[in-house]
């Protein structure tokens, strides 16, 4: 580890997808004191026998915290992804209180691309306000705003490839969609390394369109898959045709307004600034699991 900055290296989430990917890219670069926070301490007993300082934590009770924030550090606090009304932001203020409390020297927080007063996407004002607790804690600080992730594809794509078509409700918008994995990458990278207080636009390489989508998802299946615009309405009942609940079709509609309306159309070259590696494209990231795409793991 070439950097300088000391730990502890805190990381909430630790058990989930991202947080999971930060903690590895983390003990790869030699990263200590490192420290996991989890509700589910169990779940890490893998961790724990590699050194890791596995700890119980929960947003949601924030008697759980002081014990888990327990000698200060530089924490990443990963978004909650609880979709209920203001519980998100509850949760992350817990958090930030706590952290301040317990002396915490610098947080990175993943939010989200253009999290204005104006953004359709559904919790977009739970980042908003979450960033603006940061900032009043006069703690330094990395805001991440990572665009959407493009393993959202993963989903999608087999039914698009499916149905011959991709329909969504994202006009001819394009969205600057970045990989989970460099997502992770960037958090670790700002975790041993950033110092004051910095604002971060964590995208891909280039902003894609659905077209431009649909034409990777062609190469990919070996034939011909159009983009098919619908509206928002008609996007949420097939999503709720498919088995999504109501409120979660809402909640991924409000992404494809959102790339209709110009929000996510950011691209920068943060992720290599971070990391000194690139981030992949949508197009490389899909050929690359074209597999699991087409059903022919």
């Amino acid at each position: 580890m070439s950097n300088t900055i000391k730990g502890p290296f805190i990381v909430t989430g630790a058990s989930g997808q991202l947080g999971s990917q930060v903690i590895e890219n983390l003990l790869a670069q030699g990263a200590a004191p490192l420290v996991a926070i989890t509700r589910k301490p169990e779940k890490l007993d893998a961790l724990r026998a590699r050194g890791v300082d596995v700890r119980a934590g929960d947003f949601n009770d924030p008697s759980t915290l002081g014990a888990a924030f327990a000698g200060g550090g530089r924490l990443l606090i990963i978004s909650t992804d609880d979709l209920e009304p203001g519980k998100r932001l509850a949760a992350h203020r817990n958090a930030i209180s706590v952290a301040k409390e317990a002396g915490v020297s610098h947080i990175v927080y993943t939010s989200l691309t253009n999290p204005d007063e104006n953004n359709p996407i559904s919790f977009a004002a739970d980042h908003r306000e979450t960033e603006a607790l940061i900032k009043q804690t006069g703690i330094p600080h990395t805001i991440l705003r990572n665009c959407l992730y493009t393993d959202l594809f993963l989903m999608s794509a087999p039914q698009a490839i499916g149905a011959g078509a991709l329909y969504a409700a994202a006009g001819d918008g394009k969205a600057g969609y970045v990989t989970r994995a460099d997502c992770a990458r960037a958090a670790a990278a700002a975790l041993l390394t950033e110092t004051g207080s910095t604002l971060r636009d964590i995208t891909g390489p280039e902003a894609v369109s659905h077209a431009e989508i649909a034409a990777i998802l062609s190469e990919v299946a070996g034939k011909e898959i159009p983009y098919v615009p619908i509206t928002r309405d008609a996007l949420v009942e097939a999503m709720k045709e498919n088995g999504l609940p109501e409120f979660m079709a809402d909640v991924f509609s409000s992404f494809d307004v959102a790339i209709a309306e110009g929000y996510l159309d950011v691209t920068t070259g943060d992720v290599e600034d971070l990391t000194g590696q690139k981030a992949q494209s949508v197009r490389d990231f899909l050929l690359a699991n074209k597999p699991g795409l087409t059903g022919q793991e």
